[in-house]
């Protein structure tokens, strides 16, 4: 390892955490302990991760499930792995047929916009490869929590409310009935604090767990789903459930300040951070203070540029030919570069050739390191629970273009344009470590500080993830958290159009891990969640 703890600064008023052996870090405390006890059972990280996420898919329900999908980074102690565990859109969904019913774009909720959840599948296939540990023993404590129930953390609640007293206010028709009964129990939120069960959701977790994911693509819980959709007008089969499976993946990268960052390939949008990092290569942001005007105005402009090129040419590459290797060339972001100039811009495509998350990661002593984010999308996903399952589906599929010409546009068994993104650190052919920010269009952004935070800034992983953040919007559209307010003016004389929000929401949450050269690591957990980093 690589990562030089002399140049780190600790000027954050919380600090990382140091840990000789083993590490986890969520959003959700309770995942993070269910992530280390796996580790102390002598579980690998794959292990500790799974069963952390598993838990996430109970504490934390309006941010991710097992009707959700999974993107996962492993280093095992040699090498880095990709697994793409998105699920593919029903064959009986045509873009004709979603135009039939008067649609220009996708909609957010209902059955057009569900893809065939990859989770259970994505955790089973990454215990086949990595696990140690029994695959059904990864489930205990998510069991435990379903069945006896557990108290609900504030932040979590914050979108949990938000879902269904705005969100779900708005949708009628009975394929939405379900979601109140699970998450609303008699009608009434849960408030801080209270305990909240499902046993519906404990079943499904122990059928998975007892089936190894079976039970959900070709037996009960596949079953209820497809009959659910048949009786409310959905489009999944028994077909497109027995047909899923997730693919192994070459991961990209490129190289910053001599390190080497990672990403998943296509059909996400880690392309984005790769993007934005190549052109920002180009400026000596260190030169500048982090909470600085120009510092702030150069990552937007390369992100903005960024964004342009990944949402005209990302799409299921099964179906679209990418030409990564053009985007992401040195010399591709030098044109690109001359592009940003003293004032904001409208970002424009290039010519390369002639929103709800749980992000973790988990490290063992052994040195096998794992970038795991798993999402329903938004909040509850499709806002569609079958009944019996206790599981929220996602709604995957309303990020799907409707025009004909789009590279991302709606056709059948077709993986739509993916926000999710973990990322992964190497320098010289080593690993140094797991990191990665949740949110939406926010995950490249936030991406994308978090390594300026690090190499351009010196910042520890915690004083990293607390710094104050920015995101573009659209068009000249940007947001800045309060903590650099003082920004504002100055960017707005330079073309841009601020706001200043205090909503966690939009900002993103994040975790990072770490390896330093003595083999121990160090450790963040945003400040933004309810979550913790652990070790031992």
């Amino acid at each position: 390892m690589q990562l030089d703890l002399e140049r780190l600064v600790f000027p954050g008023r919380h600090q990382p955490v140091f840990a000789p052996h083993g590490m986890v870090a969520t959003s959700q405390p309770l995942a993070s302990q269910a992530g280390l006890a796996t580790l102390l059972r002598g579980g690998s990280a794959v292990d500790a991760a799974i069963a952390a996420a598993i838990t996430l898919a109970v504490v934390e329900p309006a941010s991710n499930s097992a009707g959700g999908d999974v993107f996962a980074l492993v280093w095992d102690g040699a090498r880095l792995h990709g697994l793409n565990g998105s699920g593919r859109s029903p064959v009986a969904l045509t873009l004709e047929e979603a135009r039939k019913h008067g649609y220009e774009s996708m909609p957010d909720y209902g059955w057009l916009s569900v893809t065939v959840p990859g989770a259970p599948a994505a955790w089973r296939d990454l215990h086949a490869k990595f696990g140690r540990l029994p695959f059904a023993s990864l489930f205990t404590a998510a069991i435990d929590y379903a069945e006896r129930g557990f108290p609900v953390a504030p932040i979590s609640l914050w979108g949990w409310r938000y879902q269904l007293e705005v969100n779900h206010a708005g949708l009628s028709g009975p394929e939405f009935d379900e979601l109140p009964r699970v998450f609303a129990p008699d009608g009434r939120l849960p408030q801080v604090g209270d305990l909240w069960r499902s046993a519906d959701l404990a079943h499904s977790l122990q059928v998975i767990a007892e089936t190894n994911a079976d039970a959900f693509y070709r037996g009960e819980i596949a079953e209820r789903i497809v009959d659910f959709a048949k009786q409310t007008g959905g489009y999944l089969t028994a077909d497109d459930f027995a047909r899923h499976t997730s693919a192994w993946v070459e991961p990209i990268s490129v190289n910053y300040r001599g390190y080497d960052v990672w990403e998943i390939p296509p059909n996400t949008q880690g392309l984005a951070v790769l993007l934005a990092l190549n052109l920002l290569e180009g400026f000596d942001l260190s030169q500048t203070p982090r909470l600085s005007t120009l510092s702030f105005h150069r990552q937007l402009e390369a992100m903005k540029l960024a964004f342009a090129d990944t949402h005209h040419f990302v799409s299921d590459p099964e179906h679209v030919e990418i030409p990564l290797a053009a985007l992401l060339s040195k010399e591709y972001a030098a044109q690109r570069r001359a592009l940003i100039s003293d004032t904001a811009s409208l970002a424009v495509v290039g010519s390369p050739i002639g929103s709800d998350t749980t992000y973790l990661c988990a490290a063992d002593a052994d040195g096998m390191m794992v970038s795991f984010i798993q999402s329903t999308f938004g909040g509850f996903g499709s806002h569609i629970v079958a009944p019996g399952t206790g599981i929220a589906l996602q709604n995957r599929g309303s990020s799907f273009s409707l025009d004909p010409t789009h590279a991302n546009r709606l056709a059948p068994r077709k993986r739509p344009f993916h926000t999710l993104i973990p990322g992964f650190l190497t320098h010289n052919g080593q690993a140094v470590g797991p990191f990665g920010v949740m949110g939406g269009h926010m995950q490249p952004q936030g991406h994308v500080q978090m390594i300026v935070n690090t190499f351009d800034y010196a910042m520890d992983p915690q004083t990293s993830l607390d710094a104050p953040r920015w995101s573009w919007w659209e068009d000249r559209f940007i947001k800045l958290e309060p903590g650099a307010a003082s920004l504002a003016e100055e960017l707005a004389q330079r073309g841009h159009e601020v706001e200043i929000d205090d909503e966690v929401d939009w900002a993103g949450r994040g975790q990072i891990i770490w390896r330093l050269a003595n083999g121990a690591y160090i450790a963040g957990s945003e400040s933004r969640a309810d979550g913790q980093a652990v070790g031992y």
